[in-house]
């Protein structure tokens, strides 16, 4: 009965599904591993393999500035020079400093929601959840005048200014959290004498971990991957992110056409701390996500 239950037709049609899916998904990143392992004289000729026939790790050594621009084009390379190691510290630092700042400011207004009491709060919580509503490309214009008109063009403040408070989702899923949370706690560190601000921060924030940390991952992912502001904004090779010094390598063509190679191995680059954090929290992201909209 039970290897009948195991081996039933519509598991068997379910795990067939999931494993099409997990194929569709997983080829594109394959597609880019391979070619990043090749060497650049044959990618038209073994693009229908499975496997490179001779892998190297030449192309990563390239992009990341390991290789002098003669020794590029030498191994059959665009000789496109851009700084992807300078790319990748401009990247980590826009993406860590919106995520310290929105998770900050966003676990503070979420508490404010769930426990403070003042006039105005639900019309001003249902005005952060309608953000969401509101398409990004409509505040791309009055921000890049306002930033135009502050000075901050071609800099990180100019960079991480429209992302660096706090988003009406990160507000409204902590804010789903802090209400499943016991009053009991706070109303006992109350008695003692202890501020809102103390609570919030040695009684909330320790039984938060798990929700502060989805945010911070999908955030991190969100801005790791940000790439029409950061290229409408710093024009600045010195300020260039991943994403747009991608698109700057794919357009930089000295021998008329893309390096191909030297692009998918940039972009394995950019796409591996994104895989990274997925595979070490994406189960907590999950678990987080099902608790909070449960509640």
């Amino acid at each position: 009965m039970t290897s009948h239950r195991l081996f039933s037709p519509g598991r068997i049609a379910a795990w067939a599904a999931l494993l099409i899916m997990l194929a569709i998904t997983l080829t594109p990143l394959w597609m880019v591993v391979k070619t990043a392992l090749m060497q650049p004289s044959n990618v038209y000729a073994e693009s229908t393999q499975l496997l490179p026939s001779d892998p190297t790790l030449a192309n990563f050594k390239r992009v990341l500035g390991f290789m002098t621009q003669d020794e590029s084009q030498a191994m059959g390379g665009s000789g496109a020079e851009i700084n992807f190691l300078r790319a990748l510290g401009n990247s980590l630092v826009f993406t860590a400093t919106i995520v310290v700042l929105q998770v900050s400011c966003a676990s503070m207004a979420a508490y404010a929601f769930a426990r403070l009491r003042f006039p105005g709060r639900n019309t001003l919580f249902g005005l952060f959840v309608g953000s969401m509503m509101v398409p990004s490309v409509v505040t791309f214009i009055p921000n890049f005048i306002l930033i135009k008109d502050l000075g901050l063009l071609n800099t990180m403040t100019g960079m991480v200014a429209p992302f660096c408070l706090m988003q009406g989702f990160s507000v409204f899923f902590l804010r789903q959290f802090f209400l499943s949370i016991p009053r009991d706690l706070e109303e006992a560190a109350l008695l003692d004498g202890a501020s809102f601000l103390y609570i919030f921060a040695r009684v909330v924030m320790p039984l938060s971990i798990t929700p502060l940390a989805t945010i911070a991952m999908l955030t991190g992912i969100n801005m790791w991957n940000e790439f029409f502001w950061p290229f409408l904004v710093a024009k600045d090779e010195m300020q260039q992110v991943l994403p747009v010094a991608l698109q700057s390598f794919k357009t930089q063509t000295p021998q008329g056409q893309p390096d191909w190679t030297g692009l998918m191995a940039a972009t394995a680059i950019t796409v591996l701390p994104t895989i990274l954090l997925l595979v070490a929290f994406g189960r907590r992201v999950v678990e987080s996500v099902q608790f909070s909209g449960g509640k």
